[in-house]
């Protein structure tokens, strides 16, 4: 009940409202049963219109990464979604502009305490790595994602899945080598349900 509770203020959220430009809507999903927590940045604008966590082309790369089908996905008894910012925030230069900082301030420190079975975090972007991994964040995103027997088992840094990071995927194919088996492992394991290992969306 405490964490229905909390997740009623939080997508009653309006903390931020005036610097929103389309507005506050909450996009996050937890249960206490939920065993992967997955932490991105903010939603983007198909996300602040459907209201659905990862849906569009980064969530699709995301699920291939884990070979985790859509229904699997978006059971939050399993998986729980809360990225750094829970809003849209924005534009800034070529991207979105970064998530708020009232998130991480008002709302993680009462909603993360909440997730008691969680067994492994993953921590998509430089964002998320920042706030979990403090002073042992590597000084780049990709030596961070390189580094990341030192954080585990119960924290995986993964570079972002938007198609504007092609280039980055292309110029890194260690990361397909080395870090997407040990995930997939990783995540089948925690989940236990064989059907996860084919992605059907």
């Amino acid at each position: 009940m405490a964490l229905d509770a909390l997740l009623d203020s939080i997508r009653a959220c309006r903390l931020c409202e005036a610097h929103l430009p389309l507005g506050p809507r909450p996009v996050l999903r937890a249960s206490t049963s939920a065993s992967l927590l997955i932490v991105g940045q903010a939603p983007g604008t198909r996300v602040h219109a459907s209201g659905v966590p990862w849906d569009d082309a980064s969530g699709r790369r995301l699920r291939d990464w884990l070979q985790v089908d859509t229904a699997a996905f978006y059971d939050e008894s399993r998986i729980a979604i809360v990225p750094m910012g829970f809003c849209y925030p924005g534009r800034a230069g070529s991207g979105d502009a970064p998530p708020r900082s009232e998130c991480r301030t008002t709302w993680h420190p009462q909603l993360l305490p909440l997730l008691p079975n969680v067994g492994l975090t993953l921590l998509i972007g430089q964002y998320a790595q920042a706030y979990f991994l403090g002073d042992r964040r590597k000084q780049t995103l990709t030596e961070t994602v390189r580094a990341w027997r030192e954080y585990a088992p119960s924290l995986v840094p993964l570079p972002h899945p938007s198609p504007r990071n092609v280039a980055w995927f292309k110029a890194n194919p260690w990361f397909d080598a080395d870090v997407l088996p040990m995930l997939r492992e990783r995540v089948h394991g925690l989940l236990g349900a064989p059907a996860l290992l084919t992605p059907t969306g």
